[in-house]
């Protein structure tokens, strides 16, 4: 796999919470992604990836950059608690129930987790880094 696709370790993705990361569309957009663990019937640990925003509100992110609540193998947008199946993406529960969250294609080799999805590159772990300073440069005074 492209080692410049390498999101993290397989050992830093677990079924209690999500680990964050940055990717950008084919026209240059960044966007933040998930990665989720979850048990398969069969016992095997699975990866899922979703983009990070809850389908009632899109621009609402399911982790806010300490990873998202999970219940029982659910994803939980805190904002308004819908339910999302960490496997399949489908809101179980809640005002966007029957939605699906948008996946991306991971894939795991050697214990590393890589985004293999043809349409996002990789940027970095982490949120998005939002401007957050409101100082401002006009010399009005308040």
């Amino acid at each position: 796999m492209n080692a410049s696709q390498r999101i993290t370790d397989r050992e830093a993705v677990s079924t209690e919470s999500t680990v964050l990361f940055r990717v950008t569309t084919e026209s240059g957009d960044e966007r933040e992604a998930i990665l989720v663990a979850s048990e398969s019937n069969d016992g095997e640990t699975e990866i899922a990836c979703w983009l990070n925003y809850c389908q009632h509100l899109t621009h609402i992110k399911i982790d806010k950059g300490s990873g998202a609540p999970m219940r029982d193998g659910e994803l939980v947008c805190a904002n308004h608690g819908a339910y999302f199946d960490a496997d399949s993406g489908v809101c179980t529960y809640g005002p966007c129930e029957g939605a699906y969250l948008t996946a991306l294609e991971v894939g795991v080799e050697d214990g590393d987790v890589y985004l293999t999805d043809d349409e996002y590159a990789f940027v970095g772990v982490g949120p998005i880094d939002d401007d957050d300073d409101m100082t401002s440069t006009s010399n009005v005074k308040l």
